[in-house]
């Protein structure tokens, strides 16, 4: 099958995998892991695994300054530490707002006279179903961390400019920081430079 260019308004093939069959390989406290055999369009079969996840909330924190407030902590996956916005798993039936305003909390010691919603993202469609809904908090105040207990974490104060630096050079990688800042950017209607 040859690649073809679409425009969005076209009406291109459709792409759907039909499930053949799945069986549940790894249940674990915060993922499960799903093999499933498919159809494909053009008729051949294929297996995919895919990592169910709960999904999660982001919140980035942003002061009257211009001022973006991030944590820094080691990601065991990754063997280095990250430079990311505040952000947690979704309880059971958790409303997302309400798991961001937690989070921001916890980690942060903030809390916000105003957290927007800033959609939502899917940080790794390829093999993970997680959606991490993500938002602006604005008008903050200051207060005292509440960790989780194994949770070890600092806090970073960045301005607007030097965040967008950083993400070109690679300091911050982390995907649904990245999102955030290109969202919050359109939000705040600021140039972001000193």
């Amino acid at each position: 099958m040859q690649n073809s260019i679409y425009a969005e308004s076209d009406n291109p093939p459709d792409m759907t995998e039909t499930t053949l069959s799945s069986e549940i390989i790894f249940e674990g406290k915060i993922v499960t892991v799903e093999r499933q055999m498919v159809r494909l369009m053009d008729g051949s079969e294929s297996m995919r695994e895919i990592v169910h996840h709960s999904g999660g909330a982001a919140v980035l924190p942003v002061d009257e300054n211009g001022y973006v407030y991030l944590i820094r902590q080691y990601r065991k996956a990754l063997e280095s530490e990250t430079l990311e916005i505040p952000a947690g798993k979704l309880e059971v039936d958790e409303d997302p707002y309400y798991c961001a305003v937690r989070e921001l909390k916890e980690e942060t010691g903030f809390e916000a006279d105003r957290v927007e919603s800033m959609g939502s993202a899917y940080p790794t469609p390829g093999y993970c179903d997680e959606k991490i809904y993500l938002y602006l908090a604005t008008g903050l105040k200051s207060g005292r961390q509440d960790l989780d207990p194994g949770e070890f974490l600092r806090v970073v104060r960045m301005h607007l400019s030097e965040v967008i630096e950083a993400v070109m050079d690679g300091r911050i990688h982390d995907a649904k920081t990245v999102i955030a800042l290109l969202k919050a950017k359109e939000m705040l209607q600021t140039e972001w430079t000193e």
